[in-house]
């Protein structure tokens, strides 16, 4: 039997940040640095960041993460699969996000996609998350994928990752 691999989206297979940050330079022309959101939150750098992602279109049009497409593509052979993403806080995510899943990773299926407003709910063996509120509780492996928000937590017992190809040496 497979071992169940879960996945999140949102700065994990998408960019967030870089979508944030074209969208702050283009309405204010401010262009912020990586460096410069070390430790801190979107909510707390981007003085607009609330506004783009309640904004319709916002998560439709994320860039995907470097390596992400290739190593999936691999690991849906591996596992047993799940994109699981806490889409409920921003309802008009839904469909955007399953537009672009369907658009950047094709040979998932839609059955391997799980919208819920809170990722306790899932089970599985390992997770891939950029929020520590998603791995502390959660029970088998856990993976984190480094961000700058989470750059100053404590890691704890997860391993942090920064790239797909640090994910395909663990888990392929």
């Amino acid at each position: 039997m497979k071992q169940r691999l879960l996945v999140d989206m949102d700065g994990v297979l998408a960019d967030i940040y870089a979508q944030l940050i074209e969208l702050e330079y283009q309405d204010l022309g401010i262009r912020q640095s990586y460096e410069k959101l070390n430790g801190t939150s979107e909510a707390d750098v981007f003085k607009n960041a609330l506004t783009y992602i309640h904004s319709d279109g916002f998560f439709r049009n994320l860039p995907v993460m470097e390596g992400s497409v290739d190593v999936m593509r691999q690991l849906n052979e591996k596992y047993e699969l799940f994109i699981v993403s806490a889409a409920m806080e921003f309802p008009k995510s839904l469909s955007d996000k399953y537009y672009w899943l369907e658009e950047h990773f094709p040979f998932l299926h839609w059955k391997q996609i799980v919208m819920c407003g809170s990722k306790t709910v899932v089970k599985g063996d390992i997770m891939i998350d950029d929020h520590f509120k998603n791995l502390d509780y959660f029970d088998g492996k856990t993976i984190l994928f480094a961000q700058p928000h989470n750059s100053a937590g404590n890691i704890k017992n997860h391993t942090r990752v920064d790239s797909w190809s640090d994910i395909a040496k663990i888990l392929l």
